[in-house]
């Protein structure tokens, strides 16, 4: 990782929520890193920007061991949608990662554009004229 200016960090939890894993998380201002592999090690990274939409979703299972998974939707395209598996404090990171999510959108300037409503028409500009 070239920041050092790590947020969070965590692993990927088994069970009874043991971070017993080859899967490293890391949330730095910009960045979320994914570390998987014990023998090939890849490192995936999402640049915060690309991120839509976080849900947090905690199995009956993972609330007795006080974990929880962190589903993102990302624009990347190497990364796609994701999941950030089996976490600690996953409540805290979720909020965390979309607030970080919202100020590096605002410091871009970069905006997602949401379909209102399932009857809304495009203008063609080619008609208008």
């Amino acid at each position: 990782m070239a920041d050092n200016n790590v947020i969070w960090s965590d692993r990927k939890r088994t069970l009874f929520g043991l971070p017993l894993s080859f899967t490293k998380y890391t949330l730095t201002e910009d960045r979320l890193f994914i570390q998987t592999g014990l023998f090939t090690t890849v490192e995936d990274e999402v640049r915060l920007y690309r991120i839509m939409d976080v849900k947090l979703t905690r199995t009956f299972g993972q609330k007795i061991f006080g974990v929880g998974t962190i589903k993102v939707s990302s624009a990347d395209k190497s990364m796609g949608d994701f999941e950030i598996t089996s976490i600690k404090k996953s409540k805290e990171v979720k909020e965390k990662l979309s607030e970080l999510v919202e100020k590096n959108r605002d410091e871009k300037r970069v905006s997602s554009r949401e379909l209102m409503g399932e009857d809304e028409q495009e203008l063609d500009l080619d008609d208008a004229q």
